[in-house]
C-alpha cells in the first residue's frame, strides 16, 4: 500500500509515510557508523559517499518499503535531516 503524502501538512510528514525523496541526495560519509562496505563508494575527490543506483536512489533504500535498510547504521547526515523540516520540504518539492 502506497500512501500519497503530496498534500499532507508538514507536521504530519514522517519518514514512515514519506516517499524517501532525501534518498536521492548525495550523502558524504564523515563519521563511522558501521555502514556495510557494499553501500560505500569513493567519489572523484577520494571522499567516501553512499553508493547510489543507476536511477539515482541510495543503494541502502529498500525499494519495497521505501525505508532505509540500514536505518540503525545510517550516516550522520541522514540522522540530521528531519522529516517535515524546511530542507526536507525543499527536497520533496524538487523530486515530487
Amino acid at each position: 500500500m502506497t500512501i500519497d503524502t503530496t498534500n499532507l501538512p508538514e507536521a504530519e510528514l514522517t519518514c514512515a509515510n514519506c516517499k524517501a525523496c532525501c534518498c536521492r541526495l548525495e550523502v558524504m560519509l564523515i563519521t563511522e557508523t558501521g555502514i556495510p562496505g557494499h553501500f560505500i563508494e569513493i567519489d572523484k575527490w577520494g571522499g567516501r559517499i553512499m553508493a547510489r543506483l543507476e536511477d539515482g536512489w541510495c543503494s541502502a533504500l529498500d525499494r519495497n518499503t521505501m525505508m532505509c535498510s540500514i536505518y540503525e547504521k545510517r550516516p550522520w547526515i541522514c540522522r540530521e535531516l528531519q522529516a517535515g523540516e524546511p530542507q526536507c520540504i525543499e527536497v520533496r518539492e524538487e523530486y515530487m
